[in-house]
């Protein structure tokens, strides 16, 4: 699906950037509450969203088997869209996620030893980029008034 760049949910883009600050648990929670109220085919590219930032998040904590798992659910989720979807070229993000995750993959039994490596870290970029960025905290619950 090729996007128009005035096309884009919010959401979308508050979450796009969450995760390049690192804000991985953050841009999940936002992607989440998109994700829930999405019905049609890109409702899975979501869920690949979804798990590619817990899975940072995973490894940035020392989690390497949720993080390994999640990579590679997140990848058969996205995967399956072509390329771009929703203005995200996904040969060049799942390029940066490989080469993130790949001194976990090359071990047979990875451990906490292996940490992730920040100069790394995937980022997200738009093609057509948006007009304009969210301001992100607009879209997270305030934990205050829970």
């Amino acid at each position: 699906m090729n996007a128009d760049a005035n096309q884009y949910d919010p959401r979308y883009l508050a979450g796009i950037v969450l995760f390049n600050r690192g804000d991985f648990f953050e841009a999940h929670e936002v992607w989440e509450s998109l994700w829930m109220e999405t019905f049609g085919p890109e409702k899975r590219f979501y869920q690949g969203l979804i798990q590619a930032a817990v899975g940072l998040c995973h490894f940035c904590n020392g989690n390497v088997r949720g993080a390994l798992k999640l990579y590679r659910s997140s990848g058969d989720y996205m995967k399956r869209y072509g390329t771009p979807f929703l203005g995200l070229d996904q040969d060049a993000f799942w390029g940066q996620m490989d080469r993130c995750f790949a001194e976990l993959l090359s071990q047979p039994e990875p451990t906490r030893a292996v940490v992730i490596r920040e100069e790394l870290i995937p980022t997200m970029e738009l093609n057509p980029e948006p007009g304009a960025w969210p301001e992100p905290e607009a879209f997270l619950e305030d934990d205050a008034e829970a």
